[in-house]
């Protein structure tokens, strides 16, 4: 091994295993991407009558060797999480987690360890209360010795859910979990649901103390599948972009859920819309859809490289919603590459207008915040307007069409 990669192994593995009272674990300095099973599959169990579908080890196997067949894990979509219904309705005499008997006869580890021989990481889900949200046992008073056996499942990637829990307690409860999986010395991404539940009793979440103790969090309600619901998640981002914000960045993101693109509930334009926001707020892009049956044009929307560059940008910087007009929303993120004091940009242009044509926009960058005199080279991401490429002065007007309920996603990258 190479001397400066063994001392910087060695660095990341005395971190993670060195007591601390945040996590530091080293992980998610981007946002994690890959397929995670619940807004799709939610919770069928009935593997007779539905054996493409239910939660069992055969279809997490499926969407292991789909995502390299496929070349999702070339794109960077690299985790597969098992969510909710994985468990025996009881714990075993000893206490410990187990699985369903009949859906995962082969047992965790050894399903484990078949995600990591397609070199993919696997994840899983529990809650921090008595029970998980559809009634398995939670994690409440067994929270070291699930660490621990999560640890020797090894599990990369743990989300932690909050239903049948005291809000009041989780300030303390998620940062104690999160030591206990410190202290395993294995080294897990970190997932919790802490300020959407407290959120939702009007509480005012502790950002800054999430930021200290999580990889990322959800902030809101669970998407479905439906362009309401999407919106909804949008416009609530953009209603608190001021908190969120500040907290945000390599190693602790903002999560707004799953990704529904190539489901039911959205069109074609719509799903786009989804992949550049979600990109905008440097979200982790967790799928959550057939991948089996999925239409081409839903999983070339997946797999846009040009996109999937911002959402990975290494400033990790999160964007937000400038300003509204005639039913655009604007939505800008400062991205790689830096001249100066100048930032590159990507900029999504959001119709909120049904009138049945694409709507004209007209826009100077300076009316966006871009002022560098040189100009910045613009890159249609969804490449479908090649009017739009070319070098744009800060005075320029650009111009172009926004379909309704679609999106018009650019990045503009610094001219020098």
């Amino acid at each position: 091994m190479n001397k400066k990669l063994e001392f910087s192994s060695l660095i990341l593995l005395l971190q993670i295993m060195t007591p601390t009272n945040s996590l530091h674990n080293g992980l998610a300095l981007r946002p994690p991407m890959g397929w995670m099973s619940w807004e799709r599959y939610r919770c069928i169990t009935d593997c007779e009558n539905y054996p493409e579908e239910c939660i069992s080890e055969t279809l997490y196997r499926k969407v292991a060797d789909i995502l390299v067949d496929e070349g999702y894990k070339n794109k960077g979509y690299e985790y597969v999480i098992i969510d909710d219904c994985w468990l025996s309705k009881s714990r075993d005499e000893n206490g410990n987690l187990q699985p369903d008997p009949e859906r995962f006869p082969s047992g965790i580890k050894n399903l484990s360890d078949y995600i990591h021989s397609k070199g993919l990481k696997f994840g899983m889900y529990e809650d921090y209360g008595t029970k998980t949200c559809e009634g398995y046992p939670g994690m409440i008073d067994y929270l070291k010795q699930d660490s621990n056996k999560f640890a020797e499942w090894e599990v990369d990637y743990l989300k932690v859910d909050g239903c049948n829990a005291d809000t009041r307690k989780m300030d303390k409860g998620y940062p104690e979990l999160g030591r206990y999986l410190n202290e395993t010395g294995r080294p897990i991404v970190y997932s919790c649901s802490w300020p959407a539940y407290q959120e939702g009793e009007d509480m005012s979440p502790d950002y800054a103390s999430i930021a200290k103790h999580c990889n990322l969090w959800r902030n809101y309600d669970d998407i479905q599948d439906s362009y309401y619901s999407l919106m909804n998640i949008i416009d609530h981002f953009a209603s608190q972009q001021e908190v969120y914000i500040p907290n945000a960045g390599p190693g602790h993101w903002n999560d707004p859920d799953m990704l529904i693109i190539g489901n039911f509930g959205l069109s074609y334009e719509q799903s786009k819309l989804q992949m550049a926001i979600w990109a905008i707020l440097a979200a982790p892009l967790l799928m959550s859809t057939d991948l089996n049956s999925i239409r081409p044009e839903y999983k070339d929307i997946l797999q846009n490289e040009d996109i999937i560059a911002v959402n990975q940008d290494p400033l990790g910087i999160q964007g937000r919603r400038i300003f509204k007009k005639l039913g655009i929303q604007v939505w800008t993120r400062p991205i790689t590459p830096v001249y100066q004091t100048y930032y590159s940009y990507a900029i999504a242009f959001v119709s909120r207008r049904q009138d049945g044509v694409p709507y004209p926009f007209n826009v100077t960058l300076q009316d966006l915040g871009l002022y560098y005199p040189g100009g910045y080279k613009i890159t249609d991401l969804f490449k479908e307007d090649p009017a739009l490429v070319r070098v744009y002065k800060p005075e320029s007007i650009i111009k172009f069409r926004v379909k309704p309920t679609g999106v018009v996603f650019i990045r503009a990258d610094i001219n020098n």
